[in-house]
């Protein structure tokens, strides 16, 4: 495939001339060429898109459960054939290294799950099955989701929702980043190529006024959104008054805290992985580090020693172990964080001139110590390849930091303890607590967040319920 050719058919009902002139462009971190670009649908395109998706979605509802399943999962293998493909798409569209093979292991892990837990997770809840009475609660499907999928993990983000949207009865239309402009196609194609109607599963290429207009139209029984608190708010105010169900997934800023009996090497590898691996573009990535301070030293010695130790450069390059940043202004960001706290007194551990750092998207990692929550650094979501270590006395100290933050996606406990890290799990504000690892997604639990990490509730069996509604049969039968 070359770069910008398209992935399966024209979205239904639309033809060539018909598409209206503005286009989304993908613009590679590599170079800062144009890898891809699409034209947009206009609003009457889109609702076309819309009536044949609520059309197909009857008939995909009405086939049993089994076969939903196995179309999914088909779905699947056809998407693990094309990794060799995707694998140096995702590099050239958002700087992830070839190195780390692509994320088709996770998604087959969640999709696989979600589908092996769906017969279980969707049958009826019976109250009562008596010669009198039969009553029980049933799951429906929505009719038709839409999946607004974020680009630092295209894929993985992504079949959260729609591998159960699908197996659950829903029709899902797929709207994706700009940045990873090809991923929804590689989807869809993937699992129209393993039999999936093609009006059931469609990608879409919207801005964000149509979007919003299409929200606001009523147009889908449920939407999930990943992304920025802004993109959040924005989908809240489409829907404000539409009672479209939401679930959204935004910003975070999550913390780690390594106690004075943990396993400190296991600490120090896991949580720097966690705070630098996809150049710090991770939804539940590590930003904060708390230690105590028998170990804080240690900490940061070994996690200097690591760093350093990075490679950055082209993620094309089997010898690069970090990419640039997705987009400069990302960067340009995460800079704008470093440099005003190393100007409010923090000091950096890493020394960038080492690194092919170009002042663009090309970052050099950094670690920052003597830092404080007056800095942004410290508060605000970085999203890159910086993370600030401070010491604490105790655990009371430790939870009121990081409980001290607008977001609450996960925590990572670092102890021998495991009633210690309950203990202190249950006072600490999010939506995950880890013990002994971190920035993993498990998907037998469910993935969801509080504060201004929003509200959702992906994969697990409570999954399925975000992706259904009850319904109720009172049955009496004399």
């Amino acid at each position: 495939m070359t770069a910008g050719s398209p992935i399966g058919r024209l979205p239904a009902g639309l033809k060539g001339p018909d598409i209206k002139m503005s286009t989304l462009k993908c613009i590679s971190p590599i170079d800062g060429s144009v890898f891809a670009e699409r034209p947009v649908v206009s609003m009457a395109q889109a609702e076309a898109m819309v009536e044949s998706a609520r059309k197909a979605q009857e008939s995909w509802a009405a086939r049993p459960l089994d076969e939903r399943i196995s179309l999914v999962r088909k779905g699947l293998a056809r998407l693990g054939e094309m990794n060799d493909e995707v694998v140096p798409e995702i590099a050239r569209m958002m700087g992830r290294p070839v190195r780390y093979g692509g994320e088709f292991g996770g998604v087959d892990e969640r999709a696989s799950y979600m589908a092996d837990i769906a017969v279980d997770a969707l049958k009826p809840i019976v109250i009562e099955d008596s010669d009198r009475f039969e009553r029980r609660i049933e799951h429906e499907p929505h009719g038709l989701v839409l999946v607004i999928a974020p680009w630092n993990y295209p894929y993985l983000t992504a079949i959260n929702t729609v591998a159960p949207a699908l197996i659950a009865g829903n029709a899902v239309i797929l709207k994706h980043a700009t940045q990873t402009l090809l991923a929804g196609e590689r989807l869809v194609a993937a699992f129209t190529q393993a039999g999936v109607p093609e009006d059931v599963f469609q990608n879409i290429f919207l801005d964000h006024q149509t979007t919003s207009q299409l929200i606001a139209a009523k147009s889908f029984g449920f939407v999930n959104f990943t992304g920025s608190v802004g993109g959040g708010v924005a989908m809240e105010k489409a829907a404000a008054g539409t009672f479209t169900g939401l679930g959204l997934e935004l910003g975070g800023k999550d913390p780690g805290y390594v106690m004075e009996d943990a396993d400190l090497d296991a600490a120090v590898d896991t949580l720097i992985d966690g705070a630098m691996f996809n150049s710090g573009q991770c939804c539940c990535g590590i930003e904060r580090i708390y230690v105590t301070e028998k170990l804080y030293d240690a900490f940061v010695e070994k996690a200097v020693a690591i760093v350093s130790g990075y490679v950055l450069g082209n993620p094309l390059d089997q010898a690069t172990t970090l990419g640039p940043m997705a987009n400069v202004r990302f960067a340009d960001l995460v800079r704008s964080q470093t440099a005003e706290a190393i100007g409010q007194g923090a000091k950096a551990h890493i020394d960038t001139s080492a690194f092919a750092d170009d002042g663009g998207t090309y970052l050099a990692p950094q670690i920052l110590t003597n830092v404080t929550h007056d800095m942004r650094v410290m508060r605000e979501e970085s999203f890159g390849p910086v993370v600030g270590v401070m010491k604490v006395t105790d655990d009371a100290e430790a939870i009121r930091l990081m409980n001290d933050s607008d977001f609450g996606l996960t925590a990572s406990l670092w102890t021998a303890d495991a009633d210690r890290a309950a203990r202190i799990g249950r006072d600490i504000e999010t939506g995950t607590v880890f013990m002994n690892r971190c920035d993993y997604l498990d998907p037998a639990l469910c993935w969801t967040g509080c504060k201004d990490t929003g509200r959702s509730a992906g994969l697990s069996v409570l999954g399925y319920h975000a992706l259904t509604r009850p319904k109720s049969y009172h049955i009496k039968k004399a």
